[in-house]
């Protein structure tokens, strides 16, 4: 099986703009059908509350014509047009679908951030974590949402093994991004938003990216658009990460980023598991 998940930063804008931006993220889109993955992991679809318009869903039927979709958006009192998540599957799957709500700070349970899918013997689920903001102002709602968020997935694990995927908005250690000396009160790399991942793995999850490739260093899945040297310096964060229950890590065959040429922002995230 084949998962792929993906910060988008707006699926709007992928699908229906003209800009240069919109068709390198398309070009990206191509690619991610290229690789023919069972499951697709969308975060940030910036989607209005009632989801994809009738243009939306036409062009993702001719882009990914053998998927059906589940989409999840911001509703009031949050933000419009803010957040969102959503899953592409391959038909033959039929999973049963939920969109929980986990008891977060209000109101992050109404930013459309979480979806899972249930399987037979396992749940696949996506997050697009809370950023702690400019200034960190967020990080203490940020940190509750962590709290939440490490149950939510420990309820699931106790069912069934997981598998968690998604921008989880934290590099986890001084490896996981370019500066860690300049970055210690950044949102992203704050003391506890590291600590509040540490608590998370703490479950029983596992980065498989990490158990893959080890300390591999200079590997990133997050490089600043706003900073035009970003990518081409190399100068990223792995804040993107395919969590697995320990006792499925024997059956990671491989974690690993999609290249995105010169595209800044998020690149999509690759998962193969064997059965």
């Amino acid at each position: 099986m084949i998962l792929i998940s993906w910060n988008i930063d707006s699926l709007n804008a992928a699908l229906t703009s003209d800009s240069q931006r919109a068709h390198a993220t398309r070009a990206v889109l191509q690619t991610i059908y290229a690789h023919k993955p069972d499951i697709f992991a969308i975060q940030e679809t910036k989607l209005r509350a009632t989801g994809p318009t009738k243009k939306h869903q036409e062009i993702l039927a001719t882009m990914f014509p053998e998927y059906d979709y589940v989409w999840r958006s911001s509703v009031e009192p949050a933000r419009k047009g803010y957040a969102g998540t959503m899953y592409l599957y391959k038909r033959d799957l039929a999973p049963v679908v939920s969109y929980p709500r986990i008891g977060a700070p209000e109101p992050m349970d109404d930013e459309g951030r979480i979806i899972t899918l249930e399987f037979a013997n396992f749940y696949v689920t996506e997050v697009y974590t809370p950023n702690a903001g400019d200034g960190l102002k967020r990080l203490t709602e940020r940190q509750g949402w962590d709290q939440k968020y490490a149950a939510y997935l420990h309820e699931l694990d106790q069912k069934k093994p997981v598998l968690a995927s998604g921008d989880f908005n934290v590099a986890h250690h001084e490896i996981d991004l370019a500066h860690p000396e300049n970055n210690h009160r950044s949102a992203g790399f704050t003391d506890e938003e590291r600590a509040g991942f540490t608590n998370l793995l703490s479950y029983g999850f596992t980065d498989s990216f990490r158990h893959v490739h080890g300390d591999v260093t200079g590997v990133y899945s997050w490089w600043a658009q706003r900073v035009r040297t970003s990518k081409a310096n190399n100068s990223g964060w792995r804040i993107d990460y395919w969590l697995v229950s320990e006792r499925m890590v024997d059956q990671v065959v491989r974690s690993e980023m999609i290249a995105t040429g010169d595209r800044r922002d998020h690149c999509p995230i690759l998962l193969e598991i064997k059965d």
